[in-house]
């Protein structure tokens, strides 16, 4: 689905395990490597879509997964211009993602790329929380930042556990 300025509507999903590392996907046949994401079908929500969207590309079903939470607005990047298809109708001129926290119950050992006729990864790997924002092509690199931000607190307590302790310790320093 495409809205009307030009966004298709789309999921993203940052997929963490119990070490707090994030699923790191490379897309098939390219060295192009990014979180799983995908378009809202009509008449699907978005959490529906993000059920859909992990099975289609990670091979995770809903009880492989916890839903933690998402971002609370919707977040857009613009494509490069020579990745629009000027041809198809309407013109999609970027993404406008809703972006999903989600914790792997179980181990990782249910992943698989064969389940559509079409992968969209050859390779996976976890890496650590911030990774991707180095590693995202520049054009979601935004998007990728402000979902990072936004959902930290939900996939890495500890991470804000440990900077409000900082704080307490510099703002009782400054107060003494």
């Amino acid at each position: 689905m495409i809205d009307e300025d030009g966004y298709r509507l789309n999921v993203g999903i940052i997929l963490s395990n119990r070490e707090g590392r994030v699923f790191w996907a490379r897309r098939v046949g390219r060295n192009v490597w990014q979180f799983p994401q995908g378009g809202i079908q009509p008449n699907e929500t978005p959490e529906q879509a993000v059920i859909r969207e992990l099975h289609e590309e990670t091979g995770l079903c809903a009880a492989h997964v916890q839903i933690i939470g998402c971002t609370q607005e919707w977040l857009r990047y613009r494509l490069p211009s020579r990745l629009v298809r000027r041809d198809a109708v309407p013109v999609c001129i970027g993404q406008k993602q809703r972006w999903y926290a989600l914790r792997l119950l179980d181990s990782d050992e249910h992943m698989r790329f064969d389940v559509t006729d079409t992968p969209e990864f050859d390779y996976w790997k976890w890496v650590n929380y911030w990774y991707p924002l180095k590693e995202v092509v520049s054009f979601k690199r935004k998007v990728y930042e402000s979902a990072l931000h936004e959902l930290q607190p939900l996939l890495c307590p500890e991470a804000e556990d440990r900077r409000s302790a900082h704080q307490q310790r510099v703002l009782g320093a400054v107060n003494k």
